[in-house]
């Protein structure tokens, strides 16, 4: 099975060398999120020069906060000085990251719109046919070539509007949250709006696989809990996903948690969501887990996801227990 890991930003440790060491371990896969602290383009640049063949990734880079020329333009660039390894994760991000972090308007004039016209845009900008001209509702550019450039293109969508982008314009698809079980029905979404659009094409699914292995099962389960409790309070979509299969748990761990009781806004992610959500628990048991995820039949490359509430030796232990080297 194909295994990809999204790499942990963890202090005092070298990003560039946990992915060299994470490509010794097998991985086909690495990618890099963004939000603050550390510019996802520029490390990657550096793992692509100092690996040899893993595939890598941005999972996600936020559709606000750079233009489709931009977009296109580091794609071009990363895909090049990676050999061709390179995949473009892009994602609406949160209402907070956008409005708090970037100072944009999370509705100018919606996420999905943004999104939709930015992955289209970037596309043509990417590998269009001659100069590229578009006019849309939030962008209207002339007369400037295309790159030239095959790039795969994925998108963190979780609603079925977003959804729709992926059917319609994607290469591949990276769910968060939405728990596992329901990812089958989920994608047959997919499936449907691309036949209906008229694209004849395989669609990746790359699922965040939030995962911990510890000695202490219930050790690893917290770690999970956290992880879970955050997206849950901190995004409306990753509520309305995980309320999909548990509303009243996804609704308790809101609450809690924006009323400040980060405590008790893990507590309330029970055992089933842990299970539905994640991956926790010893080597063995983590192992069993992963390929139960693996072997849904749209996964085509689960990514192993360490939560970063998780501690170091946690996120050593993971990567290493979870490798492909492992099994």
């Amino acid at each position: 099975m194909q295994t990809d890991l999204l790499l942990p930003m963890v202090s005092d440790t070298d990003t560039t060398e946990l992915a060299v060491r994470a490509e010794e371990l097998g991985y086909d896969g690495l990618w890099l999120g963004e939000l603050w602290g550390t510019s996802s383009v520029v490390q990657l640049t550096d793992i692509a020069a100092h690996t040899d063949e893993v595939d890598i990734g941005t999972a996600i880079v936020n559709v606000f906060s750079r233009t489709p020329a931009v977009l296109a333009m580091t794609a071009a660039t990363l895909d090049r000085v990676s050999d061709g390894r390179f995949c473009l994760g892009v994602g609406t991000s949160t209402r907070k990251s956008i409005e708090d972090l970037h100072g944009m308007d999370w509705n100018d004039p919606n996420p999905v719109r943004r999104a939709h016209e930015t992955i289209e845009l970037t596309r043509e900008y990417l590998s269009g046919d001659g100069r590229v001209d578009y006019e849309g509702e939030i962008f209207d550019v002339q007369d400037f070539p295309s790159l030239g450039a095959d790039v795969p293109i994925y998108h963190a969508a979780l609603g079925k509007a977003n959804r729709r982008v992926v059917a319609r314009l994607c290469d591949g698809w990276i769910p968060h949250n939405v728990p596992f079980p329901d990812l089958e029905d989920a994608f047959a979404y997919i499936t449907d709006q691309a036949e209906e659009a008229g694209r004849d094409v395989t669609i990746d699914v790359a699922p965040y696989v939030p995962a911990a292995v510890s000695d202490d099962p219930e050790e690893a389960k917290d770690v999970v809990r956290g992880h879970v409790a955050y997206y849950v309070g901190n995004g409306k979509g990753y509520e309305r996903a995980v309320a999909q299969r548990f509303p009243d748990g996804a609704s308790a761990v809101a609450d809690a948690w924006r009323t400040g009781d980060r405590t008790a806004a893990a507590e309330n992610v029970t055992d089933e969501m842990v299970r539905a959500l994640g991956v926790a628990g010893t080597p063995e048991q983590a192992r069993e887990q992963f390929q139960e995820i693996a072997d849904i039949d749209c996964v085509t490359r689960p990514m192993v996801t360490i939560p970063s509430n998780a501690d170091e030796e946690t996120v050593e232990r993971t990567i290493e227990e979870l490798a492909p080297a492992s099994y």
